[in-house]
């Protein structure tokens, strides 16, 4: 199976960075990881309503580009669905199960994603409706998957 992920903005702390390559190299064993970044769009601090949806217009062409129609695209959404590790574990391999070998989650900017990417989204996931950093939600999602893979194999996990 591959599992991209798409986000926007770079990393730039040294600790997330590890972070990531760790569970790079963990989900090696399970599948193909490709980490697509693409540039975040900068804003003026005191901009209007109006320029929060030019970013996000901008920022969505750029994501929109990575996505191919083969895959399943599974966008990170404050209104999205909220699953278990379980639950992401059997979504996962529900998907494999029924042919779709490419998975795509996409991650926005600090702003959210742009609607021309939210209609190409097939599922809308949730971690919470709290708000976290993008640079720190490429870690959640990367061990979370890294668990779902663990329970699909019927591995130990930390519960």
């Amino acid at each position: 199976m591959k599992i991209t992920l798409i986000t926007v903005g770079k990393i730039k702390e040294k600790y997330l960075k590890e972070a990531i390559s760790e569970y790079k190299k963990r989900l090696g064993k399970y599948c193909r990881l490709e980490i697509i970044e693409v540039a975040d769009e900068k804003m003026a601090e005191h901009a209007g309503g109006g320029a929060d949806e030019l970013v996000r217009a901008k920022e969505a062409c750029r994501v929109i580009r990575y996505i191919r129609q083969d895959a399943f695209v599974i966008t990170l959404e404050i209104s999205g669905k909220q699953l278990s590790s379980e639950e992401l574990a059997e979504k996962i391999e529900a998907l494999g199960i029924q042919g779709k070998s490419h998975i795509i989650f996409i991650i926005g900017g600090s702003i959210g994603l742009g609607k021309e990417v939210l209609e190409k989204s097939d599922f809308a996931l949730s971690f919470s409706r709290m708000t976290f950093p993008h640079q720190l939600m490429r870690v959640v999602l990367l061990e979370q998957i890294y668990r779902s893979f663990r329970i699909i194999n019927r591995e130990p996990y930390h519960k």
